[in-house]
């Protein structure tokens, strides 16, 4: 029966690559040397860059010196949640990772140009603490290239932002976990999977406007956000996190198309990224000695994300927003950095989180495999986000 069950994980691992990519994705490391549906008024997402000639999201994590593209310590803007060498993490191989698509080179990402070409133009991250750690890598790869530039930053709920004030461009984190409102009522959080009206006051006159929700959906017991789910005026206790996840998003959809003037404001929607909780995805269905991401290093090659149905979840959100985006009639850029991500097992926080006391820091069972250290991955999204950006 165990085999049994490790073949069937496996084939549906197998089913769930070709979903994404098609064709194997394997790992290079150079180390020290070198449906539409019938409907013509369904459109798939579209790609702003050049995808015609570059896969964006297939590819391999190549060694590369010359990485990180700036130091933590330079930075004025990394909670101490993300700063990872700051809170004791020994070893940097981690840092050192470039993403290569299949077919192309992605351009190495540039903070003056990326000033110049927004000069006088808004950028606002919209999410969960995903969407923050991406906000601040940016304000991090630009703050590196203009180290002498006027800035200014404010960190505060629900609105943080950070302002170069030599070249008039604001970067703004939203944080809005559901994307949907929710709403205090008699000392009962409800979240209204049909109103939106409350953050989306925030979105008006962005230039630049990128969204990521998916984690809080599925949070239960004390770490979930709300007591009641308000669906079209009934009220539940629970429900079905992707049903809730699917008319949440629709009610966003339905938002953006009403709401968003295509001709001034660029979309954009972040895919689902990957926790590393459970070590038996990569280590051929086995778990390791932790269990977890604590004490990874390197990446993984997709030939070993076998074994656990755990990533199974990312496929289904996955299928979620691809939908709703589908259905949409003007529907953002999908950047798709789910596989990418679930390739770095190593590029976590792990117990070198600054939100952890002295104590959960030698517990392995205290590690953050969800979040990403910084510098570190989020660099890499937001190289491709401007990449589809400007090229």
């Amino acid at each position: 029966m165990e085999h049994l069950s490790s073949l069937c994980c496996s084939l549906i691992w197998l089913l769930l690559f070709q979903f994404y990519v098609g064709s194997s994705v394997v790992l290079y490391r150079q180390h020290h040397h070198n449906n539409n549906n019938n409907n013509p008024n369904h459109r798939s997402p579209i790609l702003q860059g050049n995808q015609t000639s570059c896969s964006l999201f297939m590819g391999t994590w190549v060694y590369d010196e010359t990485y990180p593209l700036y130091q933590s310590s330079s930075c004025p803007a990394i909670d101490v949640q993300f700063n990872c060498q700051l809170y004791g993490r020994p070893d940097t191989e981690y840092l050192k990772y470039r993403w290569k698509p299949a077919n192309c080179e992605l351009p190495r990402f540039n903070g003056l140009e990326f000033l110049l070409k927004m000069k006088g133009k808004t950028v606002m991250f919209v999410g969960d603490s995903l969407g923050r750690d991406q906000w601040e890598s940016l304000i991090c790869l630009i703050s590196a290239d203009v180290p002498k530039a006027q800035t200014q930053m404010s960190k505060s709920y629900p609105i943080s932002t950070f302002k170069f004030l030599d070249y008039g461009v604001t970067i703004s984190y939203h944080k809005a976990q559901y994307l949907v409102d929710i709403d205090t009522v008699q000392g009962k959080r409800v979240l209204r999977l049909n109103d939106i009206r409350g953050n989306a006051n925030a979105w008006r006159g962005v230039d630049v406007l990128s969204f990521n929700t998916g984690h809080w959906w599925t949070h239960k017991g004390s770490s979930q956000g709300w007591d009641y789910i308000d669906d079209g005026g009934r009220m539940y206790e629970d429900m079905d996190p992707l049903v809730a996840m699917e008319r949440g998003l629709r009610t966003w959809a339905r938002w953006v198309d009403s709401n968003i003037d295509r001709s001034r404001t660029r979309l954009f929607f972040q895919g689902t990224s990957p926790n590393h909780y459970d070590s038996s995805v990569w280590n051929g269905g086995a778990a390791t000695t932790s269990g977890s991401c604590y004490g990874e290093t390197s990446p993984v090659t997709t030939t070993l994300l076998t074994g656990s149905t755990n990533p199974g979840m990312y496929s289904d959100q996955t299928n979620v927003v691809q939908t709703v985006i589908r259905d949409m009639d003007n529907p953002p850029f999908l950047l798709d950095i789910t596989l990418l991500s679930a390739m770095r097992k190593d590029a976590h926080p792990s117990i070198y989180s600054g939100d952890l006391n002295s104590q959960q820091r030698i517990n392995p069972n205290k590690a953050d495999c969800t979040h990403w250290c910084l510098p570190g991955l989020p660099d890499t999204w937001n190289q491709l986000f401007y990449t589809a950006l400007f090229y």
